[in-house]
């Protein structure tokens, strides 16, 4: 006969001959032998002490197989690379309703060799998971999220509305019970209490608490079930939630009540049970959709996206889906249409409208050579033009990118509360039970020191704490976003907000950064298309300035040898083996060439065969908002400083109409870098630039600022994109962060104090549960309608 054996998981017995040996277990499926494993890999065996003999569900495989996760055509759609090589993916996680849950992912994921990073977002349950493929799959990574109680599926915004709809049905069917159960338990609790004063016998006292323990247990297992689902997947990997709060609190008082309506005695309290789960539940479901308005306005950019545009090829008009599209490609945009790949345009006119990046209301005429922005749309013209970018590296894609990377990044402020909030459930319990002896030992009787027991674990919320700095942080983003100012990292908002100097370039930055020839001298004979082709090998506003004042008399280009450019200083190269130079008077003097730079404006040199032949004189008007944007980040209390290249004349005439006192001229890249980190020793600095001189700086700089009309790299290395190249932005930036880290502030004061001051209340018996539940759901709501409040201020 064979013998039956006990599964080390689940404590199912099946014969001897089908179970799984491993070492000296014996399993009775790979489901439980894979749980087993992983408990005891991460320190969770204990799990199996306290569950002692009781026998356990057997894992059910229900999810889609996690090796579609490793396929080419997932990771073509999916994944994408970091500039370290490393693969990035945005998942949505399913099951996730607070932060200890959020918490556990992320340390689940963040053990497992070959993962980078984890970061998910509370207030939209995303995660974006950075991982080396040579060390570990991602469907081992799914796998561990499916293993801890979670599911994760890819996010996409075009089913991610049918995906939410579908959470949103099951909301409201279990929100319909939770509440039809305590609208009828509240009508008996009325004939109760008013027995209570006109006089009840014990006999129907206890048929109306029978019919409150029908009503109250639908309420209770069906409702309240994800709160049970939480606490076991707390239990099992050793974090106590504010799952197992709700689910001990209405749990003991449900069982409480059974007892005390089985032994006709006493009061029982399956109306406090019913009211728990139905106004946490309520105040969870009104918290998702208060974080779903503030999240939609960034889902709304990627889930516009179109999958196919429209590509000319033979002159045949062919749909093309947005990844095969390459550099060099004739797409046709027609009326209405977004264009979601940047290019020049070859053909056609259409006004555009920008103001989902810029935030500029006021449609700009494109005209046949003028680019065409990605995410910008035509709004009466059809036309066609010339891909400059394949979608990955389009100004849309990456914006969409950096948003999300920028979300999922936690502040450091954040990273303390969601520390406070780890322990804070565990603190509950424990001074829970601490309040249940002292009445009880105080002379109280059971069922008063019980029920006030209740009211100090189902009164606390860690929920408050963990959501204060994550809401506020999203509703930042979606109001700067609007504004046209894009921040790379939430951590920007908080740093931005504690700054204490702004460093300003001048050309670009202060200025228009299209300076024009105000004055030409010619010292000696040269061909102008010598000048031209120099000058138009560069991207600096002061060669670009000469070669505009050139092209219409000398737009030939001539092959010039040895090119070289010298940032922050000029241009050299040879021609028929003849030194050519242009640039600043420095530049020219380090060469032996002296020349006279006085007078006003911004100078230019040309040196052909050692000698002087040409000298520009260009001037730079500053941008109309300058004044006031500037004189609007003073009054935020920063000191204001201007770093330069230019020439002295040039720098004093620009600080002084901005009534800017300390300037610096004639820097270098590097000079401009030791003076931002000089300055670093003692402030927190933001630097605000546009060139490729500006990025040694930038990279140094607390908080990097790149104008949108700058260079790539500027904008590579920068920590917040100005999309609209405004000054007016940029001073709303400082606005918004120092608004969003002061409701962050606000957030966490209103939780402490709320705990601070419910939580003793409880214990000293002045609160019943159903007033705790109410409070409870109320704090949670609180925080997220403070955060909201910075839409009404801009």
């Amino acid at each position: 006969m064979i013998e039956n054996i006990k599964c080390d998981h689940c404590h199912l017995e099946f014969g001897k001959d089908v179970m799984i040996k491993d070492d000296e277990h014996y399993f009775c499926c790979g489901g439980c032998q894979g749980v087993f494993h992983l408990l005891s890999e991460n320190g969770l065996d204990s799990f199996y002490d306290k569950a002692g003999s009781t026998k356990l569900s057997r894992p059910v495989e229900e999810f889609e197989d996690s090796i579609t996760f490793d396929t080419p055509s997932f990771y073509d759609k999916f994944v994408s690379k970091d500039k370290d090589g490393f693969s990035e993916v945005s998942l949505i996680i399913e099951g996730i309703h607070c932060s200890a849950c959020v918490w556990l992912n992320e340390k689940a994921l963040g053990q497992m060799d070959g993962v980078i990073e984890a970061y998910i977002n509370h207030t939209n349950n995303k995660a974006k998971i950075t991982w080396s493929d040579s060390n570990v799959k991602l469907s081992q990574i799914i796998d561990m999220i499916r293993a801890i109680g979670y599911d994760a599926f890819p996010y996409d915004p075009s089913i991610q509305e049918v995906r939410a709809d579908k959470a949103r049905k099951d909301y409201y069917m279990r929100l319909a019970v939770a509440v039809f159960g305590s609208m009828n338990i509240m009508w008996i609790a009325v004939a109760q209490y008013a027995g209570y004063f006109t006089g009840i016998t014990q006999e129907i006292k206890t048929i109306l608490n029978t019919a409150e323990w029908i009503l109250s247990t639908p309420v209770l297992f069906y409702s309240g079930w994800n709160f049970f689902k939480g606490s076991y997947y707390g239990i099992k990997n050793h974090i106590v939630n504010m799952d197992i709060l709700v689910a001990t609190g209405a749990t003991l008082t449900y069982i409480y009540s059974i007892y005390i309506t089985l032994n006709n005695s006493g009061e029982a309290y399956f109306d406090s049970v019913s009211m728990i789960i139905t106004f946490v539940l309520i105040g969870k479901f009104l918290e998702t959709l208060s974080k779903k308005s503030a999240a939609d306005t960034l889902d709304v950019m990627s889930k516009n996206i179109p999958s196919e545009i429209s590509v000319i090829e033979n002159e045949n008009i062919v749909l093309k889906n947005v990844n095969d599209v390459e550099i060099g490609d004739t797409i046709m945009l027609r009326l209405g249409e977004r264009a979601v790949i940047d290019g020049i345009l070859l053909e056609g006119e259409s006004n555009f409208d920008e103001s989902s990046l810029s935030g500029e209301s006021e449609p700009i005429l494109k005209k046949v050579g003028d680019k065409i922005v990605s995410g910008t749309t035509s709004i009466d013209g059809a036309i066609r033009y010339s891909a400059t970018k394949d979608f990955t590296h389009s100004t849309l894609s990456n914006i969409v990118s950096l948003l999300e990377s920028a979300i999922a990044k936690k502040p450091r402020i954040e990273k303390i509360a969601n520390r406070l909030s780890e322990h804070f459930s565990l603190a509950i319990l424990l001074a829970s039970f601490a309040t249940f002896l002292v009445w009880f030992f105080g002379g109280s009787g059971f069922e008063v020191s019980f029920m006030i027991a209740i009211s100090v674990i189902v009164i606390a919320c860690p929920c408050a704490l963990a959501l204060a700095t994550p809401v506020a942080s999203l509703v930042g983003f979606s109001l700067s976003l609007k504004k046209g100012i894009l921040f790379k990292e939430s951590a920007m908002l908080e740093s931005m907000a504690q700054a204490e100097v702004i460093v300003f370039d001048k050309t670009g930055t202060l200025t228009n950064g299209k300076p024009s020839v105000i004055k030409h001298e010619q010292y000696e004979n040269i061909d102008k298309k010598l000048i031209y082709s120099l000058t138009s090998s560069s991207t600096h506003p002061i060669s670009n300035g000469v070669s505009e004042y050139l092209k219409d008399e000398s737009n030939e280009l001539l092959a010039l040898n040895n090119l070289e450019q010298v940032r922050g200083r000029g241009i050299k190269a040879s021609f028929n083996k003849d030194r050519l130079l242009g640039g600043n008077a420095l530049f020219l003097k380090e060469h032996g060439i002296i020349v006279d730079d006085s007078g006003e404006g911004s100078h230019f040199f040309v040196a052909f065969k050692n000698t002087l032949v040409a000298k520009f004189t260009l001037k730079d008007e500053l941008k109309d908002d300058a004044l006031n944007s500037v004189e609007r980040i003073k009054k935020f209390g920063l000191l204001t400083i201007i770093l330069s290249g230019d020439r002295e004349e040039s720098v004093k005439e620009v600080a002084s109409a901005l009534g800017i006192k300390e300037y610096h001229y004639g820097l270098s890249p590097e000079q401009k870098s030791e003076f931002v980190q000089k300055l670093q020793q003692s402030k927190k600095v933001v630097m605000a630039g546009d060139g490729i001189n500006d990025i040694l700086a930038l990279a140094n700089a607390d908080i990097a600022i790149a104008m949108g009309s700058g260079s790539d790299i500027a904008i590579e290395v920068s920590d917040v994109v100005l999309l609209n190249n405004s000054l007016v932005t940029l001073a709303d930036s400082f606005a918004i962060a120092r608004r969003t880290y002061s409701l962050i502030k606000q957030n966490l004061a209103i939780s402490l104090l709320y705990n601070a001051i419910t939580i003793p209340l409880a214990m000293m018996g002045y609160i019943i549960p159903l007033i705790a539940a109410i409070s409870m759901s109320f704090s949670s709501l609180l925080v997220v309608g403070n955060s909201l409040r910075i839409k009404w201020k801009y």
